[in-house]
Order: C-alpha cells, then structure tokens, then sequence
C-alpha cells in the first residue's frame, strides 16, 4: 500500500490545498518498505490529483481539504483521511499500528472539526 502524507516542518500540513511537499511511503502490513519525499510543482487542484494518481497513492492522509479537492481525490479511488493535525512521524506510526492500515485516533483530529475521516 503507497501512503501519502502532506507535511510541512515535521508535521501535517494544515492546509493540503496548498501544501508543498508530500511523504510518500509504501507499506506492507506493518512494515515500512520505503519512503521518499517529492514536492507539487502544480498549483491546479486537478494537476495536483492527476499527480497524486501518478504516484500510485492509496491512501492520502491531509490536514484541511476543499471539498472539490476531496471528491476529485476520492473519485479516482484514492482514499482521504482528512483533518488531521500533529507529528507527521506520531500520525504514520499510530497509522500503522491499525489491524486494516486506515483508522486513526481522534487525538489526531484538528481543532474544531468533527470525526470525519476518523475512526476510533
């Protein structure tokens, strides 16, 4: 499984419309294979999903997401687990630690917003 996860200075970026770089990794069962950090060049959210779709990105865990953005994500089978706050390194090990790979803990969720994306 190819997880991508927007950061910005070790954390998640809070906004993924405009983040900069994402940290992809590939995942098997709990063990990480390989990870690598590339930039978006594109500014256009549809240049953006097309690049995300490029990398082979199954599951893409964001900040704050424009529901355009989401819908555009979701459409083309990636999964989004958005609103998510905090350590890029705490989100990704608790994200591993799941029996299925794609739950988090609301601890991880950003002020304000409900469990959208989030399970417990």
């Amino acid at each position: 499984m190819k997880v991508a996860i927007s950061v910005w200075e070790g954390k998640i970026s809070p906004v993924f419309d405009t983040a900069a770089t994402l940290l992809v990794l590939e995942i098997e069962g709990k063990k990480e294979l390989s990870r690598f950090k590339t930039h978006f060049e594109e500014q256009a959210v549809i240049r953006r999903c097309a690049r995300i779709r490029v990398l082979g990105i199954d599951v893409l865990i964001c900040g704050a997401i424009s529901r355009n953005f989401l819908d555009m994500l979701q459409t083309s089978g990636i999964q989004v687990i958005p609103w998510v706050c905090g350590s890029a390194n705490q989100v990704l090990e608790a994200f591993t630690k799941e029996p299925n790979g794609i739950c988090l803990d609301s601890s991880f969720l950003m002020p304000g917003c409900s469990s959208v994306g989030l399970h417990k």
